[in-house]
């Protein structure tokens, strides 16, 4: 699995099994993901299908819906507050979120968070980098 990571000083690949940079200044911008959602306090978000997951400005710093927005779910308790976050659209329980400078993964649909010790300064999103297509 490898996540694309907007700085401030370029995009990063960064390989999240083994928790390392593996590529620093790829020529590509990434765009800031945008699930059309209107929440109050809102800083990012992403959606795949009916599942979409939003950063806010406030403590815990993400929430999740499973039904396209209709209802919502606070997750991350002991997350920083962020900047980015990401869903991967191969496996949707699959999400990156991003603080200022660190990311973190969940395989479970945001219940459990791992911390990567990678550090980048200046994060301003974060994408998926998905297989391509065949």
């Amino acid at each position: 699995m490898r996540a694309l990571v907007q700085t401030a000083f370029g995009v990063a690949v960064v390989d999240l099994e083994e928790d390392e940079v593996v590529e620093i200044g790829a020529d590509e911008l990434l765009e800031p993901a945008d699930a059309g959602v209107d929440l109050p306090l809102l800083v990012a978000s992403d959606r795949s299908g009916s599942t979409v997951v939003a950063v806010v400005d406030r403590r815990p710093p993400l929430v999740v819906s499973h039904d396209a927005g209709m209802t919502w779910s606070e997750v991350g308790g002991g997350l920083p507050p962020g900047r980015a976050v990401a869903i991967s659209h191969e496996h949707p329980d699959r999400m990156l979120y991003a603080s200022e400078s660190r990311l973190f993964v969940s395989l479970d649909g945001g219940r459990f968070w791992q911390a990567l010790t990678v550090e980048l300064a200046g994060i301003e999103t974060v994408a998926w980098q998905e297989p391509a297509s065949a």
